[in-house]
């Protein structure tokens, strides 16, 4: 958009509670995306649809004229279903780096169009750059080829595909306007539809780590994504799933990669809770390519796991990557057990205090663009009705730090976050699936 005066109109029109047209949505999307907004505007229409959010008809005008803001990709020449999944993040949610590969050993294509860290959630991209030599930001070609030979693919958005929302999407971060629907709604998708796909597989948190954390909150979401979804001809599912706990052992990059590469290689041993909600959203989405294949074969037979490694050879990582996984991943130098200073239980984590522990670590971000460290963060993270005590019991978590300073302020984090009682006041956790939307 070239004139300054119609885009205030626009902003301020929205900001008092009007409503917007399609075409004044795709003018708001193609300024965002080509520079025609300044960071100020965008920051402007992100708080003024954070408040005042965007009604039935202007959600899938805007979806569609974030997609519109650059290329759709075709992958007609595939022979087999083009498939993804998206998570609406958390704290710990490691299940992009299983789910992909047990996919593409299902039969499925999948262009996994992922992001970096938002608030106190983990990246995907982020996680995967612990990775020596992963491009985890391809061009298209080389991101078509890495689908075409090995059938998965986790990377970010190209920049010709949907570049409006990758730069509305730092902006949401930056101004704390992450949480509104019609935006979250918009990102998801239009990177998704500007992908090309034939099915989709959401996973929409809720609970304490999850941004958001009331259930009625997180439904009503996922029936946005949904409905809007199926109203652009793509086919797509929806789970809500349980984030008032960290799911698996882990919250920090390098340190959950360690822990997807060992629940790819070997699941028995891995977090069952992880293992769970990872097979539920292959079952639900592999249906909607037309696959009829047995996700938990695909893992326990270690096709999953030996389609992961092809990935990260073709995107640059080591050739050997799967089997000498711990010594290409970085370690930190400061390493400290939390003990809990009395015997007991653990009850509940305050679970958006632990991914802000890895934010204070370096390994999340305060500002968009800021450089994290790949390093550190928590590991053995103690789950609901785990023993823990002083001495040698079982620890509270395990902080991986880059310094002393640091690893104090993240062991006063957990043990402010993870809540220790008595054994005969624990009640078993909910199911980490609760619902599936369709």
């Amino acid at each position: 958009m070239s004139a300054v005066a119609p885009v205030k109109e626009l902003i301020r029109r929205k900001r008092d509670g009007g409503t917007l047209q399609p075409a004044e949505l795709q003018a708001i999307a193609n300024g965002i995306a080509d520079g025609g907004l300044t960071d100020a505007q965008v920051a402007a229409f992100a708080m003024a649809v954070f408040f005042r959010g965007l009604d039935s008809a202007e959600l899938p005008a805007f979806t569609a004229a974030m997609r519109d803001s650059g290329t759709v990709l075709d992958w007609s020449g595939l022979d087999r279903p083009v498939l993804d999944k998206h998570s609406t993040g958390g704290v710990g949610d490691k299940v992009s780096l299983l789910l992909a590969p047990i996919m593409a050993a299902c039969g499925a294509a999948v262009p996994m169009l992922s992001g970096r860290g938002l608030g106190h959630t983990g990246g995907t991209l982020d996680k995967l750059e612990a990775i020596p030599g992963y491009d985890a930001t391809p061009d298209a070609a080389k991101l078509r080829r890495t689908v075409e030979r090995v059938h998965c693919a986790i990377a970010g958005q190209t920049h010709d595909l949907a570049p409006a929302d990758r730069k509305l999407y730092g902006i949401r971060d930056a101004t704390g306007s992450v949480e509104a629907l019609p935006l979250i709604v918009s990102s998801i998708l239009s990177k998704k539809l500007a992908a090309g796909l034939q099915g989709l597989v959401m996973d929409v948190k809720h609970g304490s780590g999850a941004f958001m954390p009331e259930l009625d909150r997180a439904r009503e979401l996922a029936r946005a994504l949904v409905d809007v979804a199926g109203a652009a001809g793509l086919p797509t599912v929806a789970l809500l799933t349980d984030m008032d706990r960290v799911l698996g052992r882990t919250a920090g990059n390098a340190i959950e990669v360690r822990e997807s590469v060992e629940a790819l290689i070997d699941p028995a041993s891995a977090d069952q809770r992880l293992v769970q909600v990872t097979l539920e959203l292959a079952r639900a989405v592999l249906p909607l390519g037309g696959l009829d294949a047995d996700p938990e074969a695909a893992l326990t037979s270690g096709a999953a796991a030996e389609a992961f490694g092809r990935m990260v050879t073709e995107l640059g990582g080591p050739a050997d990557f799967m089997e000498r996984y711990a010594d290409h991943l970085e370690a930190a130098p400061v390493i400290r057990h939390v003990q809990a200073e009395r015997e007991g239980v653990v009850t509940a984590h305050a679970t958006r205090d632990l991914g802000l522990a890895v934010v204070v670590l370096g390994g999340g971000r305060t500002a968009d663009g800021q450089a994290i460290d790949h390093a550190v963060g928590l590991d053995a993270i103690a789950a609901p009705g785990t023993k823990v005590g002083p001495g040698d019991a079982a620890p509270l978590a395990v902080v991986h730090a880059r310094d002393e300073a640091t690893a104090d302020a993240a062991e006063a984090a957990v043990r402010a976050a993870i809540t220790v009682g008595e054994e005969a006041g624990w009640d078993a956790y909910p199911p980490v699936v609760q619902e599936v939307l369709r």
